[in-house]
């Protein structure tokens, strides 16, 4: 049966097509079969996706992709239940009943957090969602500056969200975009090593929450 990733946020801009990429790539690189299922009328992450398959060469993994409306996810969802082990829906960027299929559907939700104010309160909106469907997310702090004091300041406030805050922090990195716009995830891209890293341990935290035995 497939796990169900879910990335949301209310606000643009906070990185959910980013994260939603790069886990792929990097559980893919793990042998593991991975959907992606783009429920973004933006189209980037298909978008993303065209430009991998047309360079496909040195590409790691099992990768499908497949769109689908906001109160379509679960019907295209299931379709993959048997024959991958995860699938990850890529949401609006909006907060509204057009999401609760998606968070309704999910084992676990993704939640990117810039180090922002403006984020944070953003965030309310989907945890308050999520909670009203019994979920409580992984609250991932995205695109931070390290040793800045409101990078410290946002991710001491992901504590005391009804969420889990991870671990595991997503720098401001270039190689992140890089490494989209080349149709790839930063463990498949060159000098992109430490940013590997990161997502690397994202998803050591993700695969434990998940199973925590």
């Amino acid at each position: 049966m497939a796990t169900i990733l879910t990335f949301a946020q209310q606000k643009g801009g906070s990185g959910k097509t980013t994260l939603c990429a790069h886990l792929a790539v990097e559980l893919a690189s793990r042998g593991y079969g991975v959907a992606l299922l783009d429920s973004d009328p933006q189209g980037s992450l298909g978008r993303w996706f065209m430009t991998r398959f047309e360079r496909e060469a040195g590409l790691k993994g099992d990768i499908t992709f497949s769109t689908a409306s906001a109160w379509g996810v679960s019907y295209e969802a299931s379709k993959y239940k048997d024959s991958h082990d995860f699938v990850l829906i890529d949401t609006p960027p909006k907060i509204d009943s057009d999401l609760k299929p998606a968070l309704k559907a999910s084992d676990l939700i993704v939640v990117p957090v810039t180090a922002s104010q403006v984020d944070l309160w953003a965030t309310e909106g989907v945890l308050e969602m999520a909670e009203r469907e019994g979920k409580r997310p992984l609250a991932v702090l995205n695109r931070a500056r390290a040793g800045t004091k409101l990078t410290t300041a946002v991710q001491g406030a992901l504590s005391g969200l009804a969420a889990d805050a991870a671990t595991a922090v997503i720098a401001n990195r270039v190689a992140y975009a890089e490494a989209l716009g080349a149709g790839q995830g930063v463990a498949e891209y060159a000098g992109a090593a430490v940013a590997a890293g990161e997502i690397s341990a994202l998803v050591d935290e993700v695969l434990a929450k998940l199973d925590p035995s």
